[in-house]
């Protein structure tokens, strides 16, 4: 059996779980932004439903994490040894990890429904740090290493 083979792909496919999530995650936000923004706006349960998508997203998305931690340890530890690059893509995702929740518990977490299109735009600063975070790593794991 090829235990590198099978290491790779649950760390290929825990990686893209994690990233699905939060991509998901940014449509989603798109899409409630009209009824949670605005002064005249009446948000309903509309808060309500993100709040418990955020807390289903969040299940998904660190499982997906945790995965790919662990594989990628696995395969570091087992089969490629931990180079230089590693120890890079180690850093990224703990620099990722620590300006993610920061920020959240910053500037997310204070929002309330209905909220200034400038204020809701907070989401969309949250994203561009994940994502240009995963581009990072992907750009270091497929062009630079």
């Amino acid at each position: 059996m090829d235990w590198h083979a099978i290491l790779r792909f649950i760390h290929v496919t825990s990686f893209a779980t994690w990233f699905g999530t939060v991509f998901a995650s940014l449509f989603f936000l798109k899409t409630l932004e009209p009824k949670l923004t605005g002064p005249d706006n009446d948000p309903g349960d509309y808060p309500m439903l993100l709040q418990t998508y955020i807390k289903l997203e969040t299940k998904v998305a660190d499982a997906g994490f945790k995965t790919a931690i662990v594989s990628g340890l696995l395969l570091a530890f087992f089969f490629h040894g931990w180079t230089v690059g590693i120890m890079i893509k180690v850093g990224i995702i703990v620099l990722q990890v620590a300006l993610t929740m920061g920020y959240i518990i910053k500037a997310i977490q204070p929002l309330q429904y209905p909220c200034s299109r400038s204020d809701y735009k907070k989401w969309y600063n949250l994203f561009t740090i994940s994502l240009t975070m995963f581009a990072l790593v992907l750009s270091i794991t497929f062009f630079l290493l």
